[in-house]
């Protein structure tokens, strides 16, 4: 499939739409809402389905007292009902120019994963805010509820590559204009010369349940080339020849199970849930299966 055809199609499908909707974001931790939602907590709390009783303790609410049962046992206890829990899910989006990169491009399937995502949260009545990390994230809009897909994909096709900001510096400003906790998805390709491990250490001092979904294309795995070539980085424009031959590509791809074992085994002594994504995986698979074994989703 060309760049162009895949940048004309819908990131989301009428098909895959349907399939999130019976999908629910799951966090790892236990986050204090600011207002109600749709999602039940591991708390309890006031509403109208009940969860379970306990002791009265001097300072409780009186009328959380259940006086029937004061009437059998004459014993005090508290009604505790299921709480309503309101969550914050950010999902970042690494729009440098690597991103760029494949067919189709690793922005693209990006900006996918985050759409659909980002619908899971909305029919669930969660906040929701998709971002480009960089200038195109000062515009990211906060939605709750599934009428506002069209705004959430509006914003996200108008998110073009080419914004070589630094992993740090993006999640910093990320982290300027967003106060909430919460799950936090950070999509990206990893390849910034001044490192990874800054950003998401930042996003763990913000007390995030951090994900990180790591997409690469086939042709950096193992890439089909030959001979004497000229690379330019496409980020800063930095040059260099190299002839390559069998040797070259079997220590490149030594070099690239390295990086991909380094990401793996920092997010890992974080607790930052790590995921592999190849772009040639469709998008449908990665969210309803691998990211429902990951436990991202359920």
């Amino acid at each position: 499939m060309s760049s162009a055809v895949a940048a004309t199609e819908p990131l989301l499908t009428p098909d895959l739409l349907g399939r999130l909707e019976r999908l629910e974001l799951v966090s790892r931790r236990v986050f204090r809402g600011s207002i109600k939602g749709e999602r039940r907590s591991r708390r309890k709390g006031q509403s109208v389905e009940f969860a379970d009783f306990r002791n009265y303790v001097p300072g409780d609410d009186l009328r959380l007292i259940d006086w029937n049962l004061y009437a059998r046992l004459d014993q005090l206890f508290l009604k505790l009902f299921q709480e309503e829990e309101d969550l914050h899910f950010y999902a970042l989006v690494d729009c440098s120019g690597s991103m760029e990169f494949g067919k189709p491009s690793k922005l693209r399937v990006a900006k996918q994963l985050a759409a659909a995502l980002g619908y899971i949260g909305l029919c669930r009545a969660d906040r929701v805010c998709v971002s480009a990390l960089g200038p195109p994230g000062r515009s990211a809009p906060v939605l709750r509820g599934r009428s506002n897909l069209w705004r959430m994909l509006q914003y996200l096709e108008s998110v073009d590559g080419g914004h070589n900001v630094t992993l740090h510096d993006g999640v910093k400003d990320f982290s300027i204009r967003h106060s909430g906790s919460g799950i936090c998805v950070l999509i990206t390709d990893m390849m910034d010369k001044t490192g990874y491990e800054s950003a998401l250490r930042m996003l763990v001092g913000r007390r995030m349940d951090v994900f990180v979904m790591h997409v690469l294309s086939p042709e950096e795995l193992d890439p089909p080339l030959r001979g004497d070539r000229r690379l330019i980085d496409i980020e800063d424009g930095d040059q260099t020849e190299i002839t390559i031959n069998s040797f070259v590509l079997e220590r490149y791809r030594e070099t690239v199970r390295s990086f991909i074992d380094g990401v793996k085994s920092f997010c890992s002594r974080r607790s930052i849930a790590y995921i592999p994504v190849a772009t040639e995986t469709p998008v449908d698979v990665v969210v309803t299966n691998y990211l429902r074994k990951r436990g991202v989703v359920r």
